[in-house]
């Protein structure tokens, strides 16, 4: 029937719709400040639903929004024709076009209670502890003073640090704010990658913010939750499991 290919392309929208709403959307990276991870014109995977069952993560490239930041507007244009305004819509959807809302992408290198500062021998440090970050474009570190996250905040920050506005410029970042997690570079495919979180992130102790909850006995996050329910059992077995690794 002639009406059935307008009705599978509407379905199809609505599903694609439904999907970068709640579920997965890819992103169009409009800007070089976070080269080489992500160039101009790649496009990137975000996950909208894992930070519903945890928070961020240290070394994990975020997709953010700039309502509760003080992040400038650096959305597109938006269009003015209605045929313009449908085209963007439909290529901000599918990743091929930059968004008319103003989100940026950046790596979490602070999270709540944590010291962040640089630089040491060179290095961002983060509890005291220097990061190896050779993900970055350049050796451009610039100088900044320690702060301390307080608690619902994030402190981001671009792997071009020269050319990346940041939690250095304008503040940090609510983890109300944050849209998802950018998991998998998928265009061009030559570029084809995952975004895994970097093994530098992995020696670094909790902040301040988690060891005080550590100590009061509460859990900090998903796998902290779990862990408080299993080492009662596990102690009434006379076996004792090893330490918590420090969250990543």
């Amino acid at each position: 029937m002639w009406w059935e290919l307008p009705v599978l392309i509407v379905i199809a929208l609505a599903l694609t719709f439904l999907l970068k709403t709640f579920v997965v959307q890819a992103y169009y990276i409009p800007s070089g400040s976070m080269e080489q991870t992500l160039l101009v014109g790649d496009r990137v995977l975000v996950n909208k639903l894992v930070y519903d069952t945890r928070g961020p993560h240290r070394g994990e490239v975020v997709v953010f929004k700039r309502a509760g930041t003080n992040f400038p507007n650096e959305a597109a244009a938006p269009a003015t024709s209605t045929l313009g305004k449908v085209g963007r819509a439909i290529g901000s959807t599918l990743g091929f076009a930059q968004s008319d809302e103003s989100d940026f992408v950046k790596r979490v290198i602070g999270l709540p209670g944590d010291q962040v500062a640089c630089c040491t021998g060179g290095h961002v440090t983060v509890n005291g502890t220097p990061l190896d970050e050779t993900y970055l474009y350049e050796d451009d570190q610039r100088p900044f003073p320690q702060t301390t996250v307080p608690k619902g905040m994030l402190w981001v920050m671009g792997d071009h640090r020269s050319v990346s506005a940041d939690s250095r410029v304008y503040g940090l970042v609510p983890e109300s704010s944050v849209i998802g997690r950018a998991f998998v570079r998928v265009w061009p495919f030559s570029r084809f990658a995952r975004l895994p979180v970097p093994a530098t992130f992995a020696h670094v102790p909790a902040g301040t913010a988690a060891v005080a909850q550590r100590r009061a006995g509460l859990p900090v996050d998903g796998a902290a939750a779990a862990a408080a329910l299993v080492l009662p059992l596990a102690g009434t077995r006379g076996r004792r499991l090893p330490a918590l690794p420090p969250r990543a």
